[in-house]
């Protein structure tokens, strides 16, 4: 029987603030009707490929990320099914063993860079919401995050954002955006917009509930 819950892509550029949107989403909606997925869950396992040849691997292009699986996983969602949901390594670049369960609710959010680019995955989406931030900013927080919370070095997460991570932002992340409903600005710290966005996530479950 299908829960009828409401989709809400949230895109943009690396590190441009989409995790604060889809925080203050969970606040405003409530944490017990969400649930969340990555789209970085769904990169190919590299385990089969030497670590030298893994980190040689363009992560920032669509091909380097299973959609299918992940389009699959929001229609078993939609039917009322749990899902399980792979967990990524990214220090070793290889699919872990174990997955994170993750059960149908009312508002499933979903968060990727790439996740307007492929027209499959992009039409799963009832709202689709882009984050926009300054380049510089971006570069900064993720050159952050990726020595905090990945194990990088600062020339390999610079090395790597001059080769992939800029160029492909350009092909494939900046023009998605023409695909978005809602522009948010600022990165992610714009409070109107998300309070607007979160009246209407909520009044459209209310639609589905009546």
């Amino acid at each position: 029987m299908s829960v009828r819950s409401v989709i809400v892509g949230v895109s943009g550029g690396t590190a441009s603030g989409k995790t604060t949107i889809f925080e203050a989403i969970l606040d405003r909606v409530g944490r017990d009707k969400v649930a969340f997925i990555q789209h970085d869950a769904y990169y190919v396992d590299l385990s089969h490929l030497p670590v030298a040849e893994r980190r040689k691997v363009n992560f920032d292009h669509p091909d380097a990320l299973e959609s299918d699986w992940l389009v699959a996983h929001l229609d078993a969602l939609r039917r009322g099914q749990a899902v399980e949901v792979p967990v990524y390594d990214f220090s070793t670049y290889v699919r872990r063993e174990q997955t994170r369960r993750v059960e149908p609710k009312p508002v499933i959010l979903v968060e990727g860079i790439l996740i307007f680019a492929e027209r499959e995955l992009r039409r799963q989406f009832d709202i689709k919401i882009y984050v926009d931030a300054d380049a510089d900013l971006r570069f900064i927080r993720r050159l952050q995050r990726d020595i905090a919370e990945r194990g990088r070095t600062m020339e390999a997460v610079i090395e790597q954002y001059l080769e992939t991570v800029r160029p492909m932002h350009l092909e494939f992340v900046e023009p998605s955006k023409r695909y978005a409903d809602v522009i948010i600005p600022t990165g992610g710290f714009n409070t109107i917009a998300i309070d607007m966005l979160a009246t209407k996530i909520m009044a459209m479950i209310g639609n589905h509930d009546g």
